[in-house]
């Protein structure tokens, strides 16, 4: 007979946190608990914990450390797909049962004599059953899933998207202010973390009451949702029915911007304008980067060394060189030969809106192909192989839009270099490099005159984007 017996209860979903299934599963395993004169010594409830999804069930493990202490000798639950629903888990359950001893299990549905053979056989026979069972949910919630996505349906539950009500739908009007502010600084250059630092220091706090982070910040805005375009699994499937809040071209060149594998990614702070490749060296045209002296004082150097492709030869002090390149850059602004490169720019937003065209094209026709397959008009041999360069050109018209995005940093500084000029030293040092960047290709540095102590501005020859 048990002396100690635990009871275990588990739901895999309790969105309202009552417990009132788990309560249920607990008050019948004491009835039965009763029943059979099995003291109870520990109730164990895992709530709103999947046992299919993998994820950790906390007081399932510390049940099974119990069984393997000695602490409890049975083990009471409301049915035996409480306990398990991966095969796995039920072969690890019988492994720390067998070193234990424990071979008393009682379910509310029935029992499972563990010190048998048809005992276990049965409990691996019940356990497939819910194995399968819930691979077939998943399939039809992922299917389901799949379809709302295709009619262009909103997605419910959960808290409602940042500029949205509270139906999901209808725009808030302070909220999308702020979505399309942060779009627009975004693409002129800003880094996601200025953004979210501004945010916070505004106070403009997310759904959830908390402060932004440039990760969820990120989320937010290549998200399709508030281009009122329907997203599953990544990728943009139907419009949606909701109001936007972008158009889907500024999602698209969000995504572009946001998911340039070369975007800055560290969390430190970029303290040189000009690292990145925007300076050259004058002998062997490798990028300088930055390398401060023993002294603090910053410069660019040409790196040499394991890894680094740099000469060694030239070195140059930051502050002068920024300036320079600064003042040349305000300078340039003005002028007509950046409205010839204007032009150019004029032609790739036409060419910008082809290759967005043209992707949405491609990513329909893969859809269409995935939909065809599912449908067993085609083999799998033959989806691979149609699949594989629909995908190719998928992302080459990514990196195509990425490139296609550079000139918006100086849209509305054309012709107006004297109110940058004003608020140049305001503006955060990641705007400051994307307006640089899209007027200078590089500058390349050539050599010092031998003796000369102070920067020599005729060493920077500056090369301008054409």
């Amino acid at each position: 007979m048990p002396s100690a017996a635990a009871v275990y209860a588990r739901i895999s979903h309790d969105p309202d946190g009552d417990q009132l299934g788990v309560n249920r599963q607990v008050a019948d395993c004491h009835h039965l608990a009763e029943r059979r004169g099995w003291p109870v010594a520990e109730v164990y409830v895992d709530d709103d914990r999947s046992a299919y999804s993998g994820r950790v069930r906390p007081e399932y493990r510390r049940m099974l450390d119990d069984i393997r202490a000695g602490t409890v000798d049975a083990v009471l639950v409301w049915h035996l797909d409480r306990l398990h629903r991966q095969p796995k888990e039920l072969e690890e359950f019988f492994e720390v049962c067998d070193a234990a001893r424990l071979t008393a299990l009682a379910s509310v549905t029935g029992d499972t004599d563990l010190s048998t053979h048809d005992g276990r056989f049965l409990a691996r026979i019940l356990g497939a059953v819910a194995r399968k069972e819930s691979d077939d949910k998943s399939r039809r919630i992922t299917r389901k899933h799949l379809e709302l996505a295709q009619a262009g349906k909103a997605t419910g539950g959960g808290s409602r998207p940042f500029g949205y009500r509270a139906d999901r739908r209808t725009v808030d009007p302070t909220e999308a202010a702020v979505v399309r502010e942060a779009a627009a600084r975004i693409r002129a250059g800003d880094s996601l973390r200025a953004v979210a630092s501004d945010w916070n220091e505004r106070g403009i706090p997310t759904v959830g009451g908390v402060q932004w982070t440039p990760h969820v910040l990120k989320r937010m805005l290549i998200g399709a949702r508030l281009s009122a375009q329907r997203e599953y699994k990544g990728e943009i499937v139907a419009p949606g029915d909701w109001q936007p809040i972008l158009t889907p071209q500024e999602t698209a060149h969000l995504r572009a911007i946001l998911g340039n594998p070369e975007r800055l990614t560290r969390r430190t702070v970029r303290r040189y304008l000009l690292s990145g490749g925007l300076l050259r060296c004058g002998h062997c045209d490798a990028a300088l980067v930055a390398r401060p002296r023993t002294d603090g004082s910053r410069r660019y150097v040409c790196a040499k060394g394991p890894g680094l492709a740099g000469c060694g030869r030239t070195a140059v002090l930051s502050e002068p060189v920024e300036e320079l390149i600064a003042e040349a850059v305000l300078y340039r602004l003005d002028t007509p030969e950046l409205a010839a490169v204007l032009a150019g720019a004029a032609r790739e937003d036409a060419e910008t809106a082809a290759a967005q065209d043209s992707l949405a094209a491609d990513q329909a026709q893969l859809n269409e192909l995935a939909t065809a397959y599912g449908e067993k008009q085609i083999t799998f041999p033959e989806y691979l192989a149609a699949r594989k360069p629909i995908e190719t050109r998928i992302e080459a018209g990514k990196r195509r839009l990425s490139r296609l995005t550079r000139s918006a940093a100086i849209d509305q500084y054309v012709g107006q270099s004297d109110a940058l000029r004003t608020s140049w030293r305001d503006l955060p040092l990641t705007r400051q490099r994307a307006i640089i960047a899209a007027v200078l290709d590089r500058a390349v540095v050539r050599p010092a005159r031998r003796g000369r102590t102070v920067f020599d501005p005729d060493r920077i020859e500056p090369v301008w984007r054409a």
